[in-house]
């Protein structure tokens, strides 16, 4: 279990307290009463210098830039420079806060936990205003392959639900060396797009239904000019139990200001459905994704029950594509965005994970 003794230690006495309030926040804390509890800590400010967060407002203190690939990374640090490392990814429409409570959890235990913005998501830039703004799923793990070259990381264990947990699924499928371990929520999400044209029942085609507004111009359109609405109502439609508040979804919502997330958004799902082209460089990866490569590396998968997008279960839709030592876990009451609702059930994964 998490170890909140340590947790004490590296966050310091009026920091824990706020920690272990947002560990009771996936059984009804929101996150607003967490930070209003890590602001009553005398050693709160303190805490959040030490770890990289500021306890206050429950965000990361301050984020780091490093040249990687065709991007400048804009990515979260938290714990000791010399730990094993964690790489956490975010998915669509969230940005690296949806850690902010499971970084803590993990450096505590010793962690070295790097949270990466994605392509087309806050700090992340491209070098060149002439690459290809592309969001297939085959270059969005080759930037953090490149975000591991860059800071010497030879292997992590690597989380991600949505967008990152297809990232770290393929990672773990294409690269295993580079992958310790790793924590999929709602289990093997590599796209095989052959198949993403075969329709689906009608209740989950609903589900999916962005998508399909997001195939025409209107859609396209219709994200530039409400993006900060469409997100809020994505956060309430799929985590229906998950009561965040204004300052919660405005903190994430910047990440959007991004320059080219609307282009990075808009052709990540087009070229899903088949009606974008990728990047010719690629096909050679995409071919063998197609293929639905098996993940070898010790695994544990998470569903929330209420995530409109996978029924909760015991992991069998997907349990064949995961070889090694394998665990799932269904978790009640939660939705789609699991590491911001279930911090601790989440953190507890990483950690089971990597002793699998």
């Amino acid at each position: 279990m998490i170890n909140r003794r340590a947790l004490g230690k590296t966050l310091g006495a009026g920091a824990a307290g706020t920690a272990a309030a947002s560990l009771a926040g996936w059984f009804g804390s929101s996150p607003a009463s967490a930070a209003t509890a890590a602001s009553s800590g005398s050693d709160a400010s303190t805490a959040g210098r030490a770890t990289g967060l500021t306890s206050s407002a429950m965000s990361f203190e301050s984020l780091k830039q490093v040249k990687a690939g065709e991007l400048n990374i804009g990515y979260a640090e938290v714990g000791p420079a010399k730990g094993p490392v964690v790489v956490l990814l975010h998915g669509w429409p969230y940005d690296i806060h949806s850690y902010v409570d499971v970084a803590p959890l993990l450096a505590a235990e010793g962690y070295r936990v790097i949270v990466p913005y994605l392509r087309g998501y806050g700090t992340t830039t491209f070098r060149s205003s002439k690459t290809f703004r592309n969001g297939q799923q085959a270059v969005v793990a080759l930037d953090i392959i490149a975000l591991m070259d860059a800071l010497r990381i030879e292997k992590a264990l690597l989380g991600g639900f949505d967008w990152g947990g297809r990232t770290a699924d393929i990672i773990a499928a294409l690269w295993p060396k580079r992958c310790k371990a790793l924590v999929s929520v709602t289990g093997y999400l590599i796209t095989n797009r052959e198949k993403n044209k075969q329709p689906l029942p009608p209740a989950a085609e609903l589900a999916w239904w962005y998508q399909y507004y997001f195939a025409t111009e209107r859609g396209e359109l219709g994200l530039a000019q409400y993006g900060h609405d469409f997100a809020k109502l994505i956060w309430r439609n799929v985590s229906p139990t998950w009561h965040f508040d204004d300052a919660t979804f405005d903190r994430t919502a910047k990440a959007f200001e991004n320059p080219d997330y609307v282009s990075i958004v808009i052709h990540n799902y087009r070229w899903r459905l088949g009606l974008a082209a990728g990047d010719p460089r690629h096909d050679g990866i995409e071919a063998k994704l197609a293929a639905g490569p098996a993940v070898t590396v010790p695994t544990i998968t998470l569903d929330g029950e209420l995530d409109p997008f996978t029924p909760a279960g015991d992991g069998s839709a997907y349990r064949a594509k995961f070889t090694g030592p394998y665990g799932h876990r269904a978790l009640d009451g939660i939705g789609h965005n699991v590491p911001q609702e279930a911090p601790e059930a989440f953190a507890q994964a990483v950690l089971d994970a990597d002793r699998l």
